[in-house]
């Protein structure tokens, strides 16, 4: 069984580019059985002045899968992908991710507990929070501790990631954030892969427009603009047979400025204080997080 949520994103900042996402692309041989149905898919770029769009839908069993096999053609600086597997949350659009606030999305991969406790954390940030799901709080601390740090997005990102593994109980924090003309990557503990490749114009070969395609067949995106200009790509696995995709380390938090300038640091250090195994999850989180 192949449910992981699957995140992908990319920058070619400073450079718009038109990119085609297919979402779900490949037939489910067990497309039948409702447990291997994809709870969700979700596209988010961003508009000339920086308006961000997101292109989202709750694919639940024995739905009509034609908006997931469909292209999506958008032109943007950043984009951000996911295909999600529900560990909290109905299946409605307020819980499918990309989510948005304040300018920014975000879409996140893992399972937090203790929901309660992080409510009461927020405070006033909770009025952010849309839907029921742990991803979307999580993203309403980074945006609070943001603000708090006078808009600094990689501290914010830091303390709310800190606080996680300190407070709560954790099994994954994995998770993508894009801006205009940024992109953050976090990856949170071992438990689940996060890879970076940094993509030079024209690839590995030096004359070919960017083809990626998940092996589960999940996700793919391809852009003939990326033939002659680089790009950062960030995914859940290695996308093609480049050997440049680079797994981030635990704890290690990425940054792609708006010069395709490519920064990391060790922001957590230590595994979190209470970690969750598989079997610590309820039946549907526990399917939710399988590779």
């Amino acid at each position: 069984m192949d449910r992981m949520c699957r995140l992908f994103g990319l920058s070619a900042a400073p450079c718009r580019v038109r990119a085609t996402f297919w979402l779900l692309e490949a037939p489910d041989s067990l497309a039948a059985q409702s447990r291997n149905e994809p709870d969700g898919t979700g596209l988010g770029y961003f508009g000339t002045d920086g308006t961000p769009h997101v292109d989202k839908q709750p694919i639940a069993a024995y739905a009509d899968r034609d908006f997931a096999r469909d292209a999506k053609e958008c032109e943007s600086t950043t984009f951000l992908a996911h295909i999600r597997y529900a560990s909290t949350g109905g299946l409605e659009a307020r819980n499918t991710h990309p989510f948005e606030q304040q300018g920014r999305l975000f879409a996140h991969n893992g399972v937090i507990t203790d929901l309660d406790r992080l409510d009461a954390e927020l405070g006033e940030h909770r009025k952010l929070v849309t839907g029921d799901t742990d991803s979307e709080r999580f993203f309403a601390l980074i945006t609070k501790r943001t603000e708090a740090c006078g808009g600094d997005l990689g501290t914010g990102i830091a303390q709310a990631a800190r606080w996680v593994a300190r407070e709560l109980p954790v099994f994954a924090l994995n998770l993508v954030l894009i801006t205009p003309d940024e992109l953050w990557a976090l990856r949170y503990p071992a438990t689940h892969d996060l890879f970076v490749l940094t993509r030079r114009p024209g690839g590995r070969q030096g004359d070919r427009h960017l083809d990626h395609a998940s092996r589960s067949g999940r996700i793919r995106a391809r852009s003939g603009e990326l033939a002659d200009r680089g790009a950062v790509v960030v995914a859940t696995e290695r996308m093609d047979e480049d050997p440049g995709w680079v797994n981030l380390a635990p704890g290690q938090l990425l940054h792609v400025d708006g010069n395709l300038g490519v920064h990391t640091r060790t922001v957590i250090d230590h595994p979190p204080r209470r970690p969750l195994t598989l079997a610590d999850l309820g039946e549907r989180a526990a399917a939710s997080q399988h590779g």
